[in-house]
């Protein structure tokens, strides 16, 4: 069974390879009372800067550890495209859905957006703990599915705040059902890239029409209509599958 994987927030460095290093109290937490690991026993670290660490734990006290970092590798690399979802804000436990699989599924960061059919956002407080909420989802993705790069969950913006501050130039694909456009013909877009997602009520004309003229090419997944979290890892997993090292 593979170790498990634990992320510190803490940077590492190369050369603490051979050395003894305290967890931080959340992790050790975890690793102790929630994995029930033992000294003696193997886990890896990895920082979000890329790579990882294979570690040894060596002192598990009642309420901190100690690892020994052993060799430093390279780790599952990262997509070849890095594609930003731009998605539009659906109730929370399917927000939480659609952030944990995109990273798995190799997204390379999180855009909520706030649209005409979408969810609310709460202001203030209650908005930052949602923020840093789907954050630690991906960061728990990572651990899960083996990246070393902790993609972004920005904060929410308005839709046409968002595309106002594209990179002039840069690929995008906007969900469409019923475009006459299915994503198989689409063509491998040159470089990275965003995926655009609607709420469960759909994009609204208008908000199509300004994906359309910021050069986003619409298209489907489809003659069924899927829901905001079943179309975004459809489209994800059909861009790995088509296009990764294309």
């Amino acid at each position: 069974m593979a170790a498990p994987r634990f992320f510190v927030a803490a940077p590492l460095a190369r050369a603490l390879v051979g050395r003894e290093i305290a967890l931080p109290d959340a992790t050790a937490h975890h690793a102790l009372r929630v994995r029930r690991l033992v000294e003696g026993d193997a886990l890896v670290l990895f920082d979000g800067a890329g790579g990882e660490y294979a570690a040894t734990l060596v002192h598990a006290g009642k309420r901190d550890a100690q690892v020994r970092l052993d060799t430093f590798g390279d780790g599952v690399p990262e997509p070849t495209r890095r594609i930003t979802v731009a998605q539009a804000l659906v109730a929370t436990d399917t927000m939480d859905t659609i952030v944990r699989h995109a990273v798995e599924l190799g997204a390379s960061a999180v855009q909520p957006l706030v649209t005409a059919h979408g969810a609310p956002f709460p202001a203030g407080a209650h908005g930052d703990k949602r923020i840093a909420h789907w954050r630690g989802v991906a960061i728990a993705a990572c651990e899960q599915c083996g990246r070393n790069r902790v993609p972004e969950v920005a904060a929410p913006l308005a839709l046409s705040a968002w595309i106002a501050q594209r990179p002039e130039g840069r690929a995008g694909i906007v969900l469409v059902p019923g475009s006459s456009t299915p994503w198989v013909r689409l063509a491998p877009p040159p470089d990275d890239f965003d995926l655009l997602v609607g709420p469960e009520g759909g994009l609204t004309a208008e908000e199509i029409a300004q994906a359309s003229a910021a050069r986003m090419q619409a298209a489907s997944l489809g003659p069924r209509v899927l829901r905001a979290q079943t179309a975004t890892l459809a489209a994800l997993a059909a861009a790995s599958l088509l296009w990764e090292g294309r």
